[in-house]
C-alpha cells in the first residue's frame, strides 16, 4: 500500500468528531474506520463509525475533539507479522489492521476484502414487516414522473424501489406492504412481471393520505415493530443493528437520521455592541442531523393515526411524544443516506453506487 493509499485511512489530531465522520465517509468507508497518527506519523489510535454513533447517541457534541471517541490502544501488527493479518481480523472481527515498523510508523494497512475474508453473515430479520410509502407524485422529478411513478425511476438499470427492497432482502425480510396512489397500476404491473421471491401487498389510497395516513389502510395486524420507509432514498447501514437499537432503547418510534453538512458560501462575521467586530470565519460549515424518512415503529402507534385523513409520519412522531411515548434516533453518516428527491441527488446516488463515474 503506497503512501497516498495509507493517507486515505489515516488522519491527525486535532480533529473534530464531524471531521472524523467525513473522513470515514471517504475512501475509508470500505473499512468503516480511520487510524489516528501523531505529529510524527506514529500510530496513536483508531476511530470506527460505531464509536462515532455511540458518542452521538450519548449526546456528544459533533464539534468536540475526536480524541473523545478514539481507541488509544488500537490493534496492529509489526512488519514481520503481516502474514497473520487475516487470522487476526477473523479473530477480532475487524475490517482492517495497520502494519507498523519498529518506530510505530504505519507502512501498510491490510483490508479484510483484500485477503478474501468471508464477511460475517448479516443477522436475519425474517418475519419483520416493511411498509414502503410509494403514493406520492414526485413533483420535484418532473418530467420523469409524468411518465413513471417515482418508485420506478431507474437508478442505473434498476428502479429505486427495487433497490430499496433489495437492501431489506439481504436481511431475510420477505414481507412488504407498498402504499400506492399515483400511477399505481404501473407499480402493480412491474412487480407482477418481476415475480420476486418476496411477497408484496399493495395498499391503495383513494385520495392522498400522506406518508403516515396510508398505513392505517393496512388490514393486517402487526405483532412486532415494523420498518416504515420512503420510496426515494437508500439507507446504507446495518438494518439489524437499527432494529436491535430500537428494541434495546424501548422506543415507540426510532427515526433514522443522517448528518448533513452545509457550507455557508460567504465569510461570516460576529459582532458585538455597537457593531464592533469580534471575529470572522471564512465559509464555515454547519452540521445538522436530518430525517431520512426511514423509521421503526411499534404496532401500537398505528392506532394514533386518524382514519381517512392526510397525516404524515412527522405528525405521528409528534403525537407519540405528546402522549408521553418515547421517540429515539439512530444516526448515520452523510454518505450513508442517498436520496433521489432531486436530479442532482440522483446523480450523487449513481456515483456512490458506482453506476456512473
Amino acid at each position: 500500500m503506497n503512501k497516498e493509499r495509507i493517507a486515505e485511512f489515516t488522519s491527525k489530531l486535532p480533529l473534530t468528531v464531524v471531521e472524523a465522520m467525513a473522513k470515514i465517509d471517504g475512501h475509508a468507508a470500505e473499512a468503516g474506520l480511520i487510524f489516528i497518527v501523531d505529529e510524527s506519523a506514529r500510530l496513536a489510535g483508531c476511530i470506527t463509525d460505531g464509536d462515532v454513533r455511540r458518542w452521538i447517541l450519548k449526546g456528544g457534541d459533533l464539534s468536540a475533539s475526536a480524541e473523545n471517541v478514539m481507541h488509544k490502544n488500537p490493534i496492529y501488527l509489526v512488519e514481520n507479522e503481516k502474514n497473520n493479518a487475516k487470522a487476526l481480523m477473523v479473530e477480532k472481527t475487524i475490517t482492517a489492521v495497520p502494519i507498523v515498523d519498529s518506530n510505530d510508523l504505519i507502512v501498510d494497512i491490510v483490508l479484510s476484502r483484500e485477503v478474501s475474508i468471508i464477511q460475517k453473515e448479516k443477522k436475519k430479520l425474517k418475519g419483520i414487516p416493511v411498509v414502503i410509502m410509494a403514493g406520492g407524485k414526485g413533483t420535484r422529478l418532473y418530467p420523469f414522473t409524468k411518465i413513471l411513478p417515482k418508485p420506478l425511476i431507474p437508478i442505473g438499470d434498476t428502479p429505486i424501489v427495487e433497490r430499496i427492497i433489495d437492501c431489506y432482502v439481504e436481511y431475510g425480510i420477505d414481507e412488504y406492504y407498498m402504499t400506492v396512489n399515483y400511477k399505481k397500476g404501473m407499480l402493480r404491473s412491474y412487480f407482477n412481471d418481476l415475480s420476486p421471491k418476496y411477497n408484496i401487498k399493495f395498499v391503495e389510497e383513494d385520495k392522498p393520505l400522506g406518508t403516515g395516513g396510508s398505513i392505517k389502510l393496512i388490514d393486517d395486524k402487526f405483532d412486532r415493530p415494523l420498518f416504515v420507509t420512503n420510496c426515494d432514498a437508500l439507507i446504507r447501514a446495518d438494518y439489524a443493528d437499527i432494529y436491535d437499537h430500537h428494541i434495546k432503547c424501548g422506543n415507540d418510534i426510532t427515526m433514522v437520521s443522517a448528518l448533513k453538512n452545509i457550507t455557508v458560501p460567504y465569510g461570516v462575521v460576529n459582532s458585538g455592541e455597537n457593531g464592533e467586530l469580534i471575529s470572522m470565519e471564512e465559509k464555515p460549515t454547519l452540521s445538522y442531523f436530518i430525517n431520512t424518512g426511514m423509521y421503526i415503529i411499534n404496532p401500537e402507534t398505528i392506532e394514533l393515526i386518524p382514519d381517512d385523513t392526510m397525516f404524515h409520519m412527522t405528525h405521528l412522531v409528534e403525537r407519540v411524544m405528546q402522549n408521553g411515548g418515547k421517540v429515539g434516533t439512530y444516526p448515520i453518516s452523510e454518505d450513508s443516506f442517498l436520496d433521489m428527491g432531486e436530479f442532482e441527488e440522483m446523480k450523487r446516488m449513481e456515483q456512490k453506487l458506482n453506476i456512473i463515474s
